[in-house]
């Protein structure tokens, strides 16, 4: 079977943050004052890189003694490598700067984003256009931190469908989480004063009249409603779960 002939084109860069001065000078060799250096993950060693227009290689140490050095600049913040400059596209391409300094610009890569995006948002629409009431309400008090007792169903399916459009990826996740409904019942325990926080909300204790024990404490940087799920679905927590939703049933 035959090999499939590379693809040779013209590629086009373009310094981050969208920077357009009339000139930059990117670094193209190693040195002292500026290292420019390939991490190689085969023999465990950085090696010094360095452009030169005659050479096959960007390595400077797979290069001969007469290497024609040639700087590298942007002007307007864009730098455009015709497809018979191989050598400058891998220089480019192994670069430490690619992704910090500059980056390519890639339109088919964007246009592939770009669609999928969104088709994510369309799907993001669709599914939170016929969610449930309880999914509306769910959802609000959960990923959207809303006060669902004084909202009206308008007011839920607006939220719900704002949160779709502008977050569709994380949306998508969230329903698909099957934690969803157990991270509801938490914040219902909360907002109902049956769970409380202790100790700059690192704690987390029973509020109920005849229990003020600790339950859990929350580690560092996690959030604590998903912790506390994830604990109520364990042996130890389940007890835990049965209880507090008795207590709930009995305050409404």
């Amino acid at each position: 079977m035959k090999k499939p002939k590379p693809i040779f084109e013209t590629k086009v860069y373009r310094l981050s943050s969208n920077k357009t001065p009339l000139a930059f000078m990117l670094s193209s060799r190693h040195n002292r004052r500026s290292p420019l250096l390939y991490f190689d993950e085969e023999t465990g060693v950085n090696r010094p890189l360095r452009y030169a227009r005659n050479q096959k290689s960007p390595f400077e140490d797979e290069q001969d003694g007469n290497a024609i050095l040639e700087p590298i600049v942007f002007e307007d913040g864009m730098l455009v490598v015709p497809k018979e400059n191989q050598v400058l596209q891998n220089f480019l391409h192994i670069h430490p700067g690619n992704g910090t300094i500059f980056y390519e610009i890639n339109k088919k890569k964007e246009a592939k984003d770009e669609l999928e995006y969104v088709e994510a948002e369309l799907d993001a629409q669709i599914l939170a256009r016929n969610l449930s009431i309880e999914k509306l309400v769910s959802v609000c008090r959960v990923f959207l931190g809303a006060a669902v007792d004084n909202m009206s169903t308008p007011e839920l399916k607006r939220d719900v469908l704002i949160y779709a459009k502008n977050q569709p990826f994380e949306f998508l996740e969230v329903l698909d989480d099957p934690m969803l409904d157990l991270q509801d019942k938490v914040s219902q325990f909360f907002s109902e004063g049956l769970l409380a926080f202790r100790n700059n909300q690192k704690d987390v204790y029973f509020n109920l009249k005849k229990n003020k024990s600790k339950i859990l404490t929350i580690p560092f940087g996690e959030d604590p409603n998903y912790i506390v799920a994830s604990y109520m679905q364990s042996d130890e927590g389940i007890e835990t779960f049965k209880l507090l939703k008795n207590a709930l049933k009995k305050d409404k």
